[in-house]
């Protein structure tokens, strides 16, 4: 299972995601009932409660099938406008970049990931490092025995980088490579940066931007958001924020073989080699994370995928014609992905189905009324009577806040906070 995000980082992306929100909807893909496109309604609805039951932080779900969305639904306070944290699902829009610039001619599968960065190069590379190519980044192949810790204090010092601050790009190669890249798998999320830095090394735009033109307008995805580093590059391997629909939209893309509305996006022969297994990193049948690795997405055990921390799938089913966009804050991913594969997809028919008026309207009903089950436990303890009320101060700090105090006396908890206007 794909580690996750150190949590310094995690905490920072966690208080970003709170107030982004969509300024527009975008274009909506088309909406059918299941019945029509070979799904049975009672079925999802017995998939859906479910989920609800036995899956501990449902956020929401999307089913798309020949094209159409057939089923959706937020468990409230989340819903359909408001972008959700992807985490490491963000890679597989990182490599959608990597293919479009080895398509315009900005790079290649061969070039070399020192080359491209020769002011950032450690002063002894070493050989396995010199042979690191792009293709071993994209399959999580680069040698590496660790990843670089780009985000932790007990990183390389940067006395022994030769600058005052390094920059996540020159940690990474300073970061030994013992192996042979291209032998050894290791799930590394600063490869992704990498990539991220390589288009815009090549393009001259961070890969936010450069995907803006050719990919989120296209899409019709509004507004995206995605986390830089400290050096202005897009993070590539987490860090973007995306609605349901535009994880269902890219995972459509690619089972469409990179074509929309009559436009090729991305290259077909990209979306294939992108999602075939390009490298082996296990060998347990039953587990969704041993299927295989390809260019920033999973092999799955029925299918393809991108996923990403807390259970954020772009599940792609070209033998079902059908995409599942699940956003979630789990604990066991691979409960939500066997709750698929057992409840979902032998519900997918070949064929149309008879129209259920009443089946469709109980399944309507059940995604309306999803919510967030609450925690079990007490609603407060004694510490809550010690914090409430009491103001801490805060360094002089560009965001301008002075003071927070907790307010946990009234009936609605609040949050107070003083700033310097």
């Amino acid at each position: 299972m794909p580690r996750l995000a150190p949590l310094r980082s995690l905490l920072v992306a966690l208080t970003l995601a709170g107030p982004a929100r969509a300024r527009g909807q975008g274009t909506a893909l088309p909406r059918s009932t299941p019945e029509r496109q070979g799904v049975a309604s009672a079925a999802i609805r017995t998939f859906v409660q479910a989920a609800d039951s036995a899956i501990d932080a449902m956020h929401s779900i999307m089913i798309v099938r020949h094209g159409q969305v057939v089923a959706e639904g937020w468990w409230a306070p989340y819903d359909a406008a408001t972008p959700h944290l992807l985490f490491s699902l963000s890679k597989s829009f990182t490599s959608t970049a990597v293919g479009i610039a080895i398509a315009e001619g900005k790079l290649t599968l061969d070039d070399g990931v020192l080359e491209a960065f020769p002011a950032d190069a450690p002063p002894q590379p070493s050989e396995n490092l010199r042979q690191m190519r792009v293709r071993d980044l994209l399959r999580m192949n680069t040698g590496q025995q660790t990843e670089p810790p780009f985000w932790l204090e007990t990183a390389t010092p940067d006395s022994l980088l030769g600058t005052p601050r390094a920059s996540w790009v020159r940690r990474f190669l300073a970061h030994p490579v013992p192996f042979k890249p291209g032998t050894r798998f290791l799930y590394d999320t600063p490869a992704t940066y990498m990539l991220s830095a390589l288009v815009q090394q090549r393009t001259g735009q961070t890969v936010h931007d450069y995907l803006v033109p050719r990919l989120f307008t296209p899409l019709g995805i509004p507004d995206p958001m995605w986390d830089a580093s400290p050096e202005g590059i897009t993070i590539g391997g987490y860090g973007l924020r995306a609605r349901t629909e535009d994880i269902a939209k890219l995972g459509l893309l690619y089972l469409q073989h990179g074509r929309w509305n009559g436009r090729q996006l991305i290259p077909a022969a990209w979306t294939d080699s992108a999602t075939t297994r390009q490298t082996a990193n296990g060998s347990n049948p039953a587990s969704d994370w041993d299927q295989g690795y390809g260019y920033q997405f999973w092999r799955s055990r029925h299918g393809f995928r991108g996923d990403g921390a807390f259970g954020q799938y772009m599940l792609v089913l070209p033998e079902q014609d059908a995409v599942v966009a699940i956003t979630s804050g789990v604990r066991d991913m691979q409960a939500v992905l066997d709750l698929v594969w057992n409840r979902l997809l032998p519900a997918m028919h070949a064929d149309a189905l008879p129209d259920d008026p009443a089946a469709a309207g109980a399944l309507r009903a059940t995604l309306a009324r999803l919510t967030v089950h609450p925690l079990a436990g007490r609603v407060t303890g004694p510490l809550a009577a010690r914090v409430s009320g009491r103001w801490y101060t805060f360094p002089d700090n560009d965001r301008g806040v002075r003071a927070v105090s907790l307010d946990l006396a009234g009936r609605a908890p609040a949050l107070l906070v003083r700033t310097a206007a």
